[in-house]
C-alpha cells in the first residue's frame, strides 16, 4: 500500500536507517544474553475462517514490522545474525525454504507458528528470555518510530475532523465510519483496531462496534474511538462532542480540563501507577461538581463509585502495537509490576522512560451493570442517581491522547496534530 502520509516527511528514509541500527542492536544484547546466535523473525501466516476458504484479516507480527515497514506480507522471514546485514526472504511459491541458517540449534524463532514446516527445525520458538529483553526496550522508541506515529497522528485527526463534521450533519455511525475511513484513506482491515462511533448512549458501552445504518430520531452525544497508521506504527484518539446540549458540553469541557493535567504530569520518571490513582482523585472532583455524587475524594474512591464512573485503564503503551507490549515489565529479567489494588485493568504499570509512546485517556460513564452494584452499599447514598438519569441518554465522555514521555514533560501528539489543522 503506497502511504501518501510518508511523503510528508522527506527524512522517513534516513531515519529508518537509524532506527534499524538500534533494532540490532537490540536484538544484539537479547541474542547475546539469550545464549542464540541468530534471530529469525516469521511475518506470521493469515488463518483460515471455520470451514471456509477465507481467512481472516491478516496482521504481521509486530516483532516482523518493527525491522520492516511491510504490514501486509505473509509468509516471510527475517533472518538476523550480529555483525551480519539482516536478510530478507520474501514468500515466493515455488521456492522460499532453502535461505534459513544451518545452524538450528543457535537459532531462535520469534513469531506465531501454526505449521512446524515454518520453523525449519528451530527448536527454541519465542523464548522468554529474548523477548521480555525485546519487549522492555521497545518502551522507548526511536525517531524513525515517532515520526511514523506522529504521521499517524496526523492521518487520525483528520479522520476525527471529518467524523465530527458528518456527526453534525446528521449521519448515522455507519456513514460516520465511512467519512471516517474516506478521510484515512485506509480501509477496514487497515485500521489499527475496529473504530467506536458511538451516538448517544452507545457511548458507555467501551467496546462499542455494532455501527448503526440509520441515524436516531435525536443526536444527542458522539465518543469516537478512532486510530490510524503508517507503516504499522498506531495513533489511538478517542474524543467526545455534544450536539446541543450545554450541560453535557460543559461535562466534557470539564473532562478535557482533567485530561490535561494528567498529561502535564507525564515526564520521565512518573509512576504511571499514581497518574492513575490521580485521576481518580480529579475525577471525584468532577463527579460533585457536575452534581452526580456527594462526598471526599477519598471516600467517594474507597466506596468504588470512582470506579463505577471510570472502569477502565489510565492508557497503555503505543506503537507498532495499539496496546504496545512491556507495559507491566519491571526489568529484562520478566519481573511484572501489578497494577494498583483495585484497578485490574490497568495497562501500564511502569515508571514512565524517555521516549515511551503512551495514551491518557480518562472516562465518565453512565454503565449501569456497575452502578447498580453499588446499590445496598454505602456508595449508593454518595450517588445523585437524578442527574445520572440526565447523563444516561448521553452515554459517556472519553478523551484520549498520544503522549510521548520527555525528561521535562511531554509531547502531546494528539494535540499538535490536531493544531496543525487549524
Amino acid at each position: 500500500m503506497k502511504d501518501d502520509y510518508s511523503d510528508k516527511n522527506p527524512d522517513l528514509g534516513r531515519l529508518y536507517a537509524e532506527h534499524l541500527d538500534t533494532v540490532k542492536a537490540r536484538h544484539d544484547d537479547a541474542l547475546e544474553k539469550s545464549g542464540a546466535a541468530h534471530a529469525v523473525i516469521f511475518s506470521g501466516a493469515p488463518r483460515y475462517a471455520f470451514l471456509d476458504d477465507n481467512t481472516y484479516p491478516f496482521r504481521a507480527n509486530p516483532h516482523f514490522v518493527s525491522w520492516l515497514p511491510v504490514t501486509a506480507v505473509p509468509f516471510s522471514y527475517i533472518v538476523y545474525s550480529p555483525g551480519e546485514k539482516p536478510l530478507l526472504i520474501y514468500y515466493q511459491p515455488k521456492d522460499y525454504w532453502h535461505t534459513v541458517p544451518a545452524e538450528r540449534d543457535k537459532c531462535v524463532l520469534i513469531g506465531e507458528i501454526d505449521d512446524a514446516a515454518q520453523a525449519f527445525g528451530i527448536e527454541r520458538i519465542n523464548p522468554t528470555t529474548t523477548l521480555n529483553l525485546l519487549h522492555l526496550a521497545r518502551g522507548s522508541k526511536t525517531a524513525y518510530e515517532l515520526e511514523c506515529m506522529r504521521l499517524a497522528s496526523r492521518r487520525g485527526a483528520d479522520g476525527h475532523r471529518a467524523a465530527e463534521a458528518a456527526f453534525r450533519a446528521g449521519a448515522s455511525e455507519f456513514d460516520i465510519h465511512q467519512a471516517y475511513r474516506a478521510a484515512v484513506s485506509l480501509g477496514d482491515d487497515e485500521l489499527p483496531y475496529g473504530n467506536i462511533i458511538a451516538i448517544n448512549e452507545h457511548g458507555a458501552v467501551l467496546h462499542y462496534t455494532d455501527l448503526e445504518r440509520s441515524a436516531p430520531a435525536e443526536s444527542r452525544s458522539f465518543l469516537i474511538d478512532a486510530g490510524a497508521q503508517v507503516h504499522g506504527y498506531a495513533s489511538d484518539i478517542t474524543r467526545t462532542y455534544s450536539a446541543a446540549d450545554a450541560n453535557f458540553n460543559a461535562l466534557i469541557d470539564r473532562m478535557d480540563a482533567l485530561q490535561l493535567a494528567i498529561v502535564d504530569g507525564v515526564r520521565v520518571g512518573a509512576d504511571f501507577r499514581d497518574l492513575h490513582l490521580e485521576t481518580h482523585r480529579l475525577l471525584a472532583e468532577v463527579l460533585v461538581d457536575a452534581d452526580l455524587a456527594r462526598g471526599a475524594p477519598d471516600d467517594l474512591i474507597s466506596s468504588g463509585t470512582t470506579s463505577a464512573f471510570f472502569p477502565h485503564g489510565l492508557g497503555h503503551l503505543l506503537g507498532v502495537q495499539v496496546h504496545d507490549v512491556g507495559g507491566h515489565l519491571a526489568d529484562e529479567s520478566g519481573v511484572t509490576i501489578d497494577p494498583p489494588s483495585g484497578h485490574p485493568f490497568l495497562r501500564l504499570t511502569r515508571v514512565l522512560e524517555e521516549d515511551m509512546v503512551l495514551t491518557i485517556e480518562p472516562g465518565l460513564y453512565v454503565i449501569d451493570m456497575l452502578l447498580d452494584n453499588l446499590r445496598g452499599s454505602p456508595a449508593e447514598g454518595q450517588i445523585n442517581w437524578d442527574t445520572v438519569d440526565w447523563l444516561r441518554p448521553f452515554g459517556g465522555i472519553r478523551i484520549e491522547d498520544n503522549v510521548r514521555v520527555l525528561s521535562g514533560g511531554s509531547e502531546n501528539l494528539t494535540r499538535d496534530a490536531f493544531a496543525a489543522q487549524e
